[in-house]
């Protein structure tokens, strides 16, 4: 099903409340409870805290936050030829539920993933409602690779991407901060820092200054991410 603007939507709420992120322990934990419904997932986003379990519904705020600078992202010389090659092909909203599974499929050394079945059903859902969003990488009608994550006004925050060929998630990283600085997004939000993360350019900033960072861009109106 095709996603639809969220402008479109009657207003999302959730009966629930969080506490200010800041409450959140040195691990990062903030809750416990809730659920996935569209308005309490989006609440949580808009105040810096995000879901990592479904049983029971945990409640995530980590010190510092990693976030992908969007005029700073690292693209080597090798890759940069990869992508003006051509071997791959990019879309953006073609085939989102195919992106998830793709994350949550079990790897090498990651037989478990927390992207379990009820997260795919919440995040699909959020989709339908225009505020999740990915990027697929093509090579030839095979999907090789994506990423995907949640939009709110000019604040995108990246869940998690997969390759089956190498490079893959790279160029769907590389794809995304692009588009989202051409269309006018403020925040590119990664979460945690990872090795591979930081080969790319991402950086970690306290989550006070995080928090400033967000509640400028949830206020932003940018083009759209799926257009072009």
């Amino acid at each position: 099903m095709p996603s639809r603007k969220p402008d479109s939507e009657p207003q999302l709420t959730s009966r629930f409340h969080f506490p200010h992120a800041s409450r959140a322990d040195s691990d990062g934990f903030l809750a416990v409870g809730g659920d996935l419904s569209p308005g309490t997932l989006l609440l949580a986003y808009r105040n810096g805290i995000f879901p990592w379990t479904t049983h029971p519904v945990t409640w995530w705020s980590p010190d510092p936050r990693t976030v992908i600078p969007l005029d700073g992202v690292h693209v080597s010389h090798s890759l940069r030829k990869l992508i003006h090659r051509g071997t791959f092909r990019t879309t953006f909203d073609t085939a989102f539920r195919r992106v998830m599974e793709g994350c949550a499929k079990p790897r090498p050394g990651r037989e478990k993933t927390w992207i379990s079945p009820q997260f795919i059903s919440a995040y699909c859902r959020l989709h339908e409602l225009g505020h999740t969003h990915s990027v697929e990488v093509w090579l030839g009608d095979e999907l090789a690779g994506g990423l995907y994550g949640v939009t709110i006004g000019g604040f995108f925050a990246g869940e998690s991407m997969f390759s089956e060929v190498r490079d893959a998630s790279k160029v769907a990283l590389v794809t995304m901060a692009e588009r989202l600085a051409a269309v006018g997004f403020a925040l590119f939000d990664v979460q945690l820092m990872t090795p591979h993360l930081k080969s790319m350019g991402a950086i970690e900033i306290p989550r006070g200054e995080y928090l400033r960072r967000l509640a400028a861009a949830t206020q932003l109106s940018p083009g759209s991410l799926a257009s072009g």
